[in-house]
């Protein structure tokens, strides 16, 4: 697997990226925090619960407001081991799946233990960041296909039936590789997905929706990269429910005003299709960043998965000074999330001067070993 040299990065163009790069992350996070009390309650219990108009407002999930669940928690990882990639990149050992599941084989140790082990001296700062050592639900498929070390891959995938939608919420951050060639975004973020979703609707659905937060991040608009991703997808085997479920959300913009209802109907399934189809579509009919995040979440489906895939795409489009900043002020974990969002900037537009050999930062290497 390569990528393409990336271009030289003018200051404002920097500036751009760290913003969508912050936006991303923290979009997608206020989504998951947003849907996350939701989960599991029908529209009538919703509109029980919090009027007519149903939900509109940050409230207590997990014992505080803002609390994010593992869909988060496992985005952060994929930050992390992509850093780590290109940190290794300069040792001529570079095969970034391994590196992506190494990072997640360091999430699945934050779910077994109370916290951080000082001992382990490869996990670098995310891992021992306490926060992170919170159980959030984290999906079955998630815990057993990182049970132990061995690494699923496209040709023996782990829980090779397992359709859900963690893989594609964990996958935004493949699509911030920008200096990438898309068809390179697609590859990556299914071969990482497969590592725990080894259903092709799952890894499929995880690329397409990394290509599409690629698009964005590069300026694009959303029908673009959302027919970027159509595109590419034709030629992958098992490709047809997602180009679909893609094809349903932008006509769905057509049939009439969003609704509570129309969301679940795109949403329906359980598998990773429902919220890839959320989020697209409650982009495309959002009137603005609050609007769009609270019709995804307004539903009696998985509405953390579908808050937090709305919020990146949202992220990605916008930039970070889009997000409401009263939700941002209560996101659990924010201070880390803008550390690694500026960190991952940094390591896409200035690497190898970072940990370069004209240019090595033992203070770099020591946040994100090479080991």
């Amino acid at each position: 697997m390569g990528a393409t040299a990336g271009a030289v990065w003018g200051r404002g163009e920097q500036q751009d990226f760290r913003s969508r790069v912050r936006g991303t992350l923290l979009g997608a996070a206020v989504g998951d925090a947003l849907g996350a009390p939701l989960d599991g309650l029908s529209q009538a219990e919703i509109r029980e619960a919090y009027g007519a108009e149903g939900f509109l407002d940050m409230v207590a999930a997990y014992g505080r407001r803002g609390a994010v669940t593992h869909l988060t928690q496992l985005a952060l990882f994929s930050v992390d081991g992509l850093i780590r990639a290109q940190v290794r990149r300069d040792t001529g050992v570079w095969h970034p799946p391994s590196d992506v599941h190494r990072a997640y084989l360091r999430w699945a140790a934050t779910q077994r233990d109370w916290g951080p082990d000082e001992r382990r001296k490869d996990d670098g700062w995310l891992a021992r960041e306490e926060w992170l050592y919170a159980r959030r639900d984290p999906a079955e498929a998630c815990l057993l296909g990182l049970a132990d070390e061995i690494m699923g891959t496209l040709d023996t995938p782990k829980n090779p039936g397992e359709p859900g939608p963690e893989a594609v919420a964990r996958s935004a951050p493949f699509g911030l590789l920008v200096g990438w060639e898309p068809q390179l975004v697609m590859q990556l973020a299914v071969e990482c997905a497969a590592q725990t979703h080894g259903h092709p609707t799952a890894y499929l659905a995880a690329g397409a929706y990394a290509v599409i937060v690629h698009g964005l991040a590069r300026g694009e608009d959303l029908g673009g990269a959302v027919q970027q991703a159509l595109t590419l997808l034709e030629t992958r085997p098992g490709h047809q429910p997602v180009v679909e479920a893609l094809q349903y959300a932008l006509g769905a913009v057509r049939l009439g005003a969003p609704s509570p209802a129309r969301v679940e109907e795109l949403a329906a399934g359980g598998t990773s299709l429902g919220p890839l189809a959320v989020a697209v579509y409650c982009v495309l009919v959002g009137e603005d960043v609050r609007h769009g995040l609270c019709l995804a979440v307004n539903h009696g489906g998985p509405s953390a998965v579908t808050g937090a895939l709305t919020g990146g795409l949202l992220g990605a489009l916008h930039g970070e000074t889009a997000l409401p900043p009263a939700w941002l002020a209560e996101l659990e974990g924010r201070p880390t999330m803008l550390v690694l969002a500026d960190d991952f900037a940094m390591e896409m537009t200035q690497g190898p001067a970072l940990h370069g050999p004209t240019g090595s930062s033992s203070g770099w290497l020591a946040r994100y070993p090479r080991g």
